[in-house]
């Protein structure tokens, strides 16, 4: 008997331990968009001392990729069981995850201007999230990050708008180089490159103004080494992802123009094991810009 009161004992002193470990997710929110003109799903993760404190916290947008949707880091990448573990481990500083769902936009505006979702987000989303929960507005305390059409979404959003995201950690990012736009299917130009860029086109003629105001090694290109370095980045693929080649390039990129970035090829390929394993470095780097 005596034994058995010292276990229960035990247990609740350790209970309050545990769901103080545990960040609470809310899966199904959205935002109503005027610029859309319909609503836009994200889900949100909360830091587990969220709900007692009132405090404000530090932000990352983390982008799905391209089939996937608001849930898809919840779902396969358990983003949230990743980020108790890292916080109550100090490895990252408690921070509000945001996770919006993005269709098949690619996170930018298309050509004929029919899908702003570019906007949306800039104008729309940012401003509803950070109203509506306790985060810290500031550049200095906002990063982003994605996986593969979310990596790309995190590259265009950091480089245009690098007065936002103090870091950036594109893991897997759909960067693509002229010769392989050109050199596309027919079926993969026409679904999905054709209703951004410019549709039923072949070869040189893809490489549209909306191609070139939207890809990611252009727009490094174009920019000055001051302007690239307003943003800290950390760039992650794998060996045998088949987009190695274009993350190798922005590498080279930033390394021709002395921009300060961190670039990892571990092994592994586009698959979910890689980026599960790779989230908590990226929200590492993210975390160490959030700290004086």
């Amino acid at each position: 008997m005596r034994k058995l009161v010292f276990l229960l004992g035990l247990f609740l002193i350790a209970a309050p331990t545990i769901s103080q470990t545990t960040g609470k997710v809310i899966e199904e929110l959205s935002v109503k968009s005027t610029i859309l003109n319909h609503s836009v799903r994200y889900t949100i993760y909360l830091p587990a001392d969220y709900a007692s404190s009132e405090r404000t916290y530090p932000v990352v947008y983390l982008l799905h990729g391209y089939t996937d949707d608001n849930t898809g880091w919840l779902q396969f990448g358990e983003v949230n069981r990743y980020a108790d573990k890292a916080i109550a481990e100090g490895t990252i500083p408690p921070m509000i995850i945001v996770m919006p769902d993005a269709d098949s936009t690619w996170y930018i505006n298309s050509y004929d201007g029919k899908d702003k979702y570019e906007d949306f987000f800039i104008k729309e989303f940012i401003p509803t999230v950070e109203k509506t929960f306790r985060i810290k507005k500031e550049k200095r305390f906002r990063g982003i990050a994605g996986l593969s059409m979310g990596g790309y979404g995190t590259m265009i959003y950091s480089l245009k708008y690098p007065e936002l995201f103090a870091a950036a950690a594109p893991l897997s990012a759909a960067v693509l180089d002229d010769n392989a736009i050109e050199t596309l299917g027919d079926e993969s130009w026409n679904f999905p490159f054709g209703p951004l860029y410019g549709r039923n086109l072949k070869g040189k003629d893809r490489l549209t103004k909306a191609w070139y105001d939207n890809s990611v090694l252009k727009i490094v290109e174009q920019k000055s080494a001051g302007d690239l370095s307003k943003v800290r980045y950390w760039i992650d693929c794998g060996d045998d992802d088949f987009l190695t080649k274009g993350n190798c390039l922005l590498h080279i990129a930033l390394t021709e123009k002395r921009v300060p970035h961190e670039f990892r090829v571990r092994e592994g390929a586009h698959t979910w094991t890689y980026w599960r394993t790779g989230i908590v470095d990226a929200l590492q780097f993210i975390g160490q810009s959030f700290h004086q």
